[in-house]
């Protein structure tokens, strides 16, 4: 930095325009690398070096303003630093003012938690730029409650905004709370209700931890708003963000006076609650002894022989149905016992099960817990695996009949498909008998052809020779045979597809798959998907393949991202799941319009794991074509 010596009056703009034109030519990062800290230094305890660093950054040109903006928000230690250096230009600059307060918070989603703590933070520390923090708040606020772009931005996007929100809040005083407390509570309430509709988990739980920040701040006296949630990393960073960090981003001569009588009034609390606590404590002894002498003299019983008593579980499938629905049933020791031991007594009597499946399927649907077991829905959802497992045809129209049935649930619904894809997996994977002690050797052995001793003593030393000559990619492991099974999903495949395909788009009176219960529609995809994958090599898979090619293809532009996933899961299981020679014969043109709309996901889509999929898709696409190339005609 050059000094013009004997009190000179100069003009800065020269090196303004060097500085904008530097920056966004690409070279910002080394440039204000070295200029930052200098002028951080600088700035320090000079005011002179302050009105030169405003004036230098004022000065620049607007088509150049956000690459410098940006640079120093990006580079600039704490808010203080970045107060310091920018000053007002955000009031001063309308391109300025643009970037900080749209682009870079609503536009752009990429930057760091401490980049948003730098420029919020550097807004609330002027009296003149803390009305533009409010306006920001609020304009996150509108977005975070649009429940089209809760449906439309990505969940990095979403997340962004919300650490943006909690960042602003952490910044208000009371005053400017009571301002706007009705505005926060309109967006609160319309926001998480926006959040908590979404089919993501990671959205619903955002939706449910900023509404209960923005709660806990309105409503400093009342009751607050609690969810329960399970806490993550994320969740924790979001919580801490509203406690903020004075000796990083705030500068303590820059607080105003209200803060400060704040922190000066809170410091007496300690010894307020210290003092009520030593005058209450010599009445504690008194009233403990009152309590506790008609207690003394109660001698314990010795309990060291008892025993539990052990119930006996019903052996018979119909005593199992008389106890869950029966007179027995409120004996709750025996229903218990019962609802634990169904699914073994299930699988040990098949016979017995086929007899009385559909009204045992019917009894599980229905069931609900009468007591605390621990584990009471994997408990039921596995006894209706075992039924359906064990009589495919009957309990399998039941089910996807009362799918779209009025009087259900949406967790009664989504019961029935998990139950469906956890009976198709067991159904088509073959099951193994006899001894697998050696399929978990690590190291390949070499089985001999029966001779002599010396002629086994010469064949391992050649074959060992041979091995350590022989570049292999995998050697795998020596697998001993094992009997196995038709798949037995091979002929229920239809079954417990086409029923579930048939009736989407008839809503029902409490029912709407393509209307507000978006979540269940994703399911049910996710479902189709998994049962088309495992329908390979099965007969139905080609008329199952078309079936769903179409289900897609009505359902391509579905707002719901969770519904995307699974409609492009459902492509992936199609081209792994049917023959090429299928594909090719009788899907060609559903396949070229599909392959162009995979494309356009690949390229627009705002959700990554769409965009993913989507890739996914083209790749096996591309596969299938050259292995057809490579097959000589």
């Amino acid at each position: 930095v050059c000094f013009i010596p004997g009190g000179l009056d100069c003009s800065i703009s020269f090196v303004s325009h060097v500085l904008g034109k530097v920056c966004v030519h690409g070279w910002q990062k080394e440039i204000l690398g070295v200029l930052v800290p200098r002028l951080t230094d600088l700035t320090k305890s000079d005011c002179i070096w302050q009105r030169i660093c405003w004036q230098l950054v004022e000065c620049v040109p607007d088509r150049w303003m956000e690459a410098v903006v940006l640079g120093f928000v990006q580079r600039a230690p704490g808010a203080d630093v970045l107060s310091r250096l920018l000053g007002n230009l955000v009031v001063k600059n309308k391109k300025a003012q643009f970037v900080v307060a749209q682009k870079m918070l609503l536009l752009q989603y990429g930057h760091t938690t401490a980049v948003l703590q730098n420029l919020l933070g550097y807004l609330s520390l002027d009296s003149v730029r803390r009305t533009l923090l409010l306006r920001v708040l609020q304009e996150l606020l509108e977005t975070w409650s649009s429940s089209s772009a809760v449906k439309h931005s990505p969940a990095e996007q979403q997340l962004y905004i919300s650490k943006a929100i909690l960042i602003c809040l952490s910044y208000l005083k009371e005053a400017e709370i009571a301002s706007c407390r009705q505005e926060l509570l309109t967006s609160m309430m319309e926001g998480v209700k926006c959040h908590l509709e979404s089919s993501l988990p990671q959205l619903r739980r955002l939706g449910m931890v900023v509404a209960e920040s923005i709660s806990l701040n309105i409503n400093t006296e009342g009751p607050v708003l609690k969810f329960e949630y399970e806490e993550d990393d994320e969740t924790r960073e979001l919580k801490s963000l509203l406690v903020q960090t004075p000796s990083f981003y705030v500068v303590p001569s820059l607080l105003d006076d209200d803060r400060s009588e704040k922190a000066g009034a809170a410091l007496p609390l300690v010894p307020e609650s210290n003092e009520k606590s030593y005058t209450a404590a010599p009445v504690m002894p008194d009233e403990l002894d009152a309590e506790l002498d008609s207690d003394d003299d109660l001698i314990p019983y010795d309990m060291s022989e008892d025993k539990e008593l052990k119930i006996k579980a019903p052996v018979y499938i119909r005593d199992c149905i008389e106890v869950l629905t029966g007179s027995r049933s409120e004996d709750v020791d025996i229903w218990e016992a019962t609802v634990k031991a169904l699914e073994s007594l299930v699988r040990r009597n098949p016979a017995a099960t086929r007899e009385v499946s559909v009204e045992l399927a019917k009894i599980l649907l229905h069931l609900e817990e009468k007591t605390c077991i621990e584990g009471f829905g994997e408990l039921r959802q596995r006894a209706q695996v075992a039924v359906l497992t064990t009589d495919p045809i009957p309990v399998a129209k039941y089910l996807t009949s009362q799918f779209y049935s009025l009087n259900y649930s949406l967790r009664q619904r989504m019961d029935i498909l998990d139950v469906l894809v956890l009976a198709a997996q067991e159904l088509s994977c073959p099951k193994f008998h006899g001894n697998t002690k050696h399929s978990g050797v690590q190291k390949p052995c070499i089985q001999l052809l029966p001779g002599s001793d010396s002629s086994k003593g010469w064949r391992r030393i050649v074959d060992e020779r041979i091995k350590s000559k022989t570049r292999r990619f995998d050697t795998g492991q020596s697998r001993v045979e094992l009997a196995s099974r038709p798949n037995e999903f091979n002929s229920v495949a239809g079954y417990f597809f086409f029923p579930l395909i048939q009736h989407f788009d008839r809503p029902l009176t409490t029912f709407d798959l393509l209307g507000e219960d978006h979540l269940v529609l994703g399911r049910l995809v996710h479902t189709l998907a998994v049962l088309m994958y495992l329908a390979v090599n099965t007969v139905a898979v080609t008329a199952m393949g078309k079936a769903l090619l179409e289900f897609v293809w009505a359902l391509r532009f579905h707002t719901d991202s969770y519904v995307r996933q699974g409609l492009l899961s459902c492509i992936s299981s199609l081209l792994l799941s049917v023959p090429t020679e299928r594909i090719l014969a009788d899907m060609t043109e559903e396949l070229l319009e599909t392959q162009s709309w995979l494309g356009d996901v690949m390229e627009k889509d705002p959700d990554g794991d769409c965009r993913r999929l989507a890739l996914q898709n083209l790749l096996l696409m591309e596969n299938l074509k050259n292995k057809l190339e490579a097959v000589p005609s």
